[in-house]
């Protein structure tokens, strides 16, 4: 499947409001259900035994967001402009809040003060967004007032419309998010693009995974993020080669102006900004502009990368999680740097004698911080906690992994630089 992801690199003039949402696309349902008890009790039992959720029911599908509200990327009008008389404006969001949606949201993606959803439906609503839309990265959200005016605030979800030849033929597989830029991903039209276009990448760069396994990048280049061998922009993908020409590329992750690949064979590539020691283990220099193997020892064969604006992650094929770079690396206040992978102990991510198969499967990062979810479906956070962001019901940052109080089982998670969202499966 083709894979994307952008880099990154606020006043309220005209803000949009709108009921006009209670459609097919998203509407209020049900949080939960109960029905009768009809497990069979344990035999060793002593007491009852309740079952709330029915032996047949099929699990559901929710959305979850926290972190700053007030540029509208939660989706929760209420929290900026208050919906009675007595309740005041909700600033940070510290929890996980359930967003209503009536589709199943299948891809997530923050960018700066905005937020897409999606779902893999075949509806003519499949795309949506909210938040800071001032360069259209939500696309053309027409005003009451002017069909030629478009909302640079966007404080509930609202369809995104898609110029699209088949436009209930074609699904939307995966979005991404820049600074002031996002990507669609569809199954049979291609990538759609829509924001700031100043540097040529739709601002700061994007990147592109095929199918075969080749990467192609766009956008600005001055740290060599674009892994073209130059510092140019390119107003074009193009495909990126160095260590990587001829190698077999299974995913990519980006974020600021430091790139990471993982080879099929769970080899890591990097290039771009190492100014924070993101690439310390092949240069000294602060800046790469062509991939190059990272020969990392000790850490098995790598599946997937996180890479944030000053540190990095990498997750092996045991589920097991290695840090490096600057900041808060998840090992305690007294790491705030290395060159090297440091292996984050298992056991913060809930391993013990009682659980000692637990296993981490998908690593995130935001700006200033990282995600992770174990194949529990739990989900853990540390970092600098910029305006709540961790979602942990409090506002100090976290030096070690902290779960996170989800109703299910997290399906994945988006971090941006300030909020949160996670898709989350549950059978109540």
């Amino acid at each position: 499947m083709p894979f994307l992801v952008c880099f990154y690199r606020m006043a309220f003039p005209c803000v949009h409001l709108c009921s006009r949402h209670v459609s097919r696309g998203l509407q209020v349902c049900g949080y939960a259900t109960l029905s009768k008890a009809s497990r069979p009790q344990d035999q060793s039992s002593n007491g009852p035994v309740f079952q709330y959720v029915g032996q047949h029911k099929q699990p559901s599908h929710k959305v979850f967001v926290w972190g700053f509200s007030f540029t509208g990327a939660l989706g929760i009008p209420s929290f900026v402009v208050p919906d009675s008389g007595w309740k005041k404006p909700r600033k940070y969001q510290l929890t996980p809040y359930r967003l209503e949606t009536a589709e199943q949201i299948t891809s997530a993606a923050c960018g700066y003060g905005f937020t897409l959803i999606a779902s893999s439906t075949k509806d003519l609503s499949k795309l949506w967004g909210m938040g800071l839309n001032k360069d259209s990265q939500l696309g053309f959200q027409r005003t009451q007032q002017s069909r030629h005016q478009s909302y640079d605030f966007v404080l509930e979800p609202s369809p995104v419309a898609l110029p699209l030849v088949e436009p209930l033929q074609t699904r939307v597989l995966q979005v991404a998010c820049g600074r002031a830029h996002s990507l669609v991903l569809t199954d049979q039209e291609g990538v759609f693009s829509m924001g700031n276009n100043s540097y040529g990448q739709s601002h700061t760069t994007d990147l592109f995974l095929t199918e075969t396994g080749k990467v192609f990048a766009c956008g600005w280049g001055a740290d060599g993020q674009t892994g073209l061998g130059h510092h140019n922009m390119c107003s074009s993908p193009v495909e990126v080669g160095g260590d990587l020409a001829g190698v077999e590329v299974q995913h990519i992750s980006t974020y600021g102006d430091c790139s990471l690949a993982v080879s099929r064979d769970g080899e890591l590539y990097g290039w771009g900004n190492s100014e924070y020691l993101q690439l310390a283990l092949v240069t000294e220099s602060t800046q790469i502009n062509s991939p190059r193997h990272l020969p990392l020892k000790g850490c098995g064969k790598v599946v997937q990368a996180a890479c944030g604006g000053t540190q990095v992650a990498i997750l092996n094929e045991n589920g097991e999680v290695f840090v490096w770079g600057y900041g808060i690396l998840g090992k305690g206040p007294k790491l705030s740097e290395s060159s090297v992978p440091e292996k984050i102990p298992p056991t913060l991510f809930g391993r013990s004698e009682f659980n000692p198969s637990v296993a981490v499967t998908r690593i995130r990062c935001g700006l200033n911080h990282f995600a992770a979810v174990t194949d529990r479906g739990e989900l853990f956070v540390w970092g600098k906690n910029v305006r709540g962001c961790l979602g942990i019901g409090k506002r100090d940052d976290q030096y070690f992994p902290w779960r996170v109080t989800v109703p299910g089982q997290v399906v994945d998670v988006a971090c941006g630089v300030d909020h949160m969202v996670a898709l989350v499966k549950s059978l109540l």
